[in-house]
Order: C-alpha cells, then sequence, then structure tokens
C-alpha cells in the first residue's frame, strides 16, 4: 500500500483514491500472495469473522486496517460491513484467493485518472487443481468490483454469492482478476459443502423446497443433469481436459446437494441458525445463483 501522498510507481497522472475491501476468517496462506498485488492502494480494509491464525498480523503488515466481525450474517452481510468502512472515493471488493494481475492493476490505475463510470466489471481467470478455466461458462466470469464509493452494495440474504448492486451504466476492464479458487479437491469439496447448505437455506425461506414428486425430480435430477450438458457440452467445458470434465460433474453435484438439503429442511425441520435469524426477521431471499 502507497504511503499518503505518494504516487503510483507506474503511473504518474493524479487519480481518485481506491480502498480495498474484503472478507476472511484464518487466510494466512492465501493474504500476503492477495495483498502483494495491490500494494499501489491507498487503503486496505478486511473484516474478520475470527481468525485464529497470523490472518491479523499479515494484514497489519501490509499497512491494513483488520477488523473483527465475528457476528458473521452471511458472506454479502460481511461485505458490507467491510465496504462500510472504507474511507476512499473509490472501493476494490476482493476476495482473499484472487490476486489482481499487473495487466488489471495498471489499468485500473489509468481508468481512475479519468473514470468514465461510476461501476466496473472484471473478468475473472479460476483455477481449478492446475488448470486455468477458460470454457464452461467459467471465463470471462465478470464480476462487478470496482465501483464509487457509495454507488454499489451487496444484495443480502442470497446465500453465499451475492453481487454488488449498481444501477447506471457500466464500464468493462479488460485485465484479468486471478482466482486462485479450488487448488485442492478436497478445498473445492469443503466449499461445496459449505456453501450448498448455505444456499438451500436461502432456498427455504423462499420455499423452494421441491414439496412435490414433480418438482424434486427436476430439481435434484434433471437440473443438475442440465446443467452438465450447458457447461460441459454446449459452453465448450471439454475444452479444459480432465480438470474440466471434474469440475462440471462436481458442481453438477453442488446443483444436487442445495435442493435436497432445501427439501431436507422442510421435510425434517433440520434448520440452522442463519435460516432461524432469517425467517425471524422476516427477510425474504430475491436470488440465488
Amino acid at each position: 500500500m502507497r504511503a499518503p501522498g505518494e504516487k503510483s510507481e507506474s503511473l504518474n497522472n493524479e487519480r481518485a483514491t481506491i480502498s480495498v475491501a474484503m472478507i476472511a476468517r484464518n487466510e494466512e496462506a492465501n493474504l500476503p500472495r492477495t495483498l502483494e498485488s495491490v500494494r499501489w492502494v491507498d487503503e486496505i480494509v478486511i473484516v474478520d469473522s475470527g481468525s485464529s491464525d497470523r490472518t491479523p498480523e499479515i494484514t497489519r503488515s501490509f499497512g491494513g486496517k483488520h477488523i473483527f466481525n465475528r457476528d458473521f450474517c452471511g458472506h454479502p452481510e460481511q461485505k458490507n460491513v467491510a465496504i462500510d468502512h472504507c474511507t476512499s472515493d473509490w472501493i476494490l471488493l476482493l476476495d482473499a484467493d484472487e490476486v489482481v494481475s499487473p495487466e488489471l492493476g495498471e489499468e485500473i490505475q489509468r481508468v481512475l485518472t479519468q473514470p468514465q463510470y461510476d461501476a466496473y466489471w472484471i473478468p475473472r481467470l479460476n483455477l481449478f487443481l492446475t488448470r486455468w478455466l477458460r470454457h464452461g461458462g467459467f471465463y470471462p466470469d465478470r464480476k462487478l468490483r470496482l465501483f464509487k464509493r457509495g454507488a454499489a452494495r451487496l444484495e443480502e440474504n442470497v446465500g453465499p454469492h451475492g453481487t454488488p448492486q449498481f444501477r447506471g451504466k457500466t464500464g468493462v476492464l479488460k485485465g484479468d482478476l486471478l482466482h486462485y479458487a479450488y487448488p485442492t479437491l478436497d478445498l473445492y469439496l469443503e466449499h461445496m459443502n459449505r456453501y450448498s447448505s448455505e444456499a438451500s437455506e436461502v432456498l427455504f425461506v423462499r420455499g423452494k423446497t421441491s414439496h412435490s414428486i414433480f418438482a424434486f425430480v427436476w430439481n435434484a435430477i434433471l437440473n443438475p443433469v442440465a446443467t452438465f450438458l450447458k457447461n460441459y457440452i454446449f459452453r465448450l467445458g471439454f475444452m479444459d481436459g480432465p480438470e474440466g470434465l471434474l469440475l462440471h460433474l462436481d458442481h453438477s453435484m453442488y446443483i444436487n446437494w442445495k435442493y435436497v438439503k432445501a427439501w431436507e429442511i422442510a421435510k425434517f425441520g433440520k434448520r440452522d441458525s442463519a435460516v432461524e435469524r432469517a425467517s425471524e426477521a422476516g427477510l425474504r431471499a430475491r436470488s440465488i445463483l
């Protein structure tokens, strides 16, 4: 992170200030790589839901603000907390396993000298095991991650994949955001298990619980099969080799898991605290990825 008043080494033109907003928990393995890629920003804000590793120390070693918020109500909700603590003109929303490529970093700094829009989409390149995925709907995987402070917030109560909501015209950047998503199969399966549980809670609140046999067959069987065919065949996922086949098979299972778990909640009353909080507050989920 650059010192106050210090100009970027790569760009001499004056630009708007920028904060990185991030959430984390036990991310000591990923944080150094991520924070090294954004040393040029003006502020780093990390909201931590309860790390027991060196996440706080690593954050502070890069000059970042580390804030504990153990009342974790969901990924979008926690990211909004991080956004609210940012003080710069612009916000770059990152995950702890994402790296700003040098090309993207230069492009952001150049754009912010004379921004034409108040929000920008960024293409994301995803790693699965040892392969960077370029097919099957996983690239360019554009995310709305760069926006003027106050112009966007994440939609809440929608599960783990909330998206910043922005009204107005947006720009599209060319540099890639490198997502070191799933370097191991164990990590992928652990994430899909956790994400499907969070997604099932949202489905339950929305009443999408496969209450009829026809709905159950569609959601638990046909939908996963259709998802696989769409991504692996029609979106050319097969061009990503064995990793592509494995990923799309497992992703289809994720679709199955989230609907079956929602059905289980409705049938057997197996609800966790997140669902209870949402119901008690009268919250309605409006979308899910």
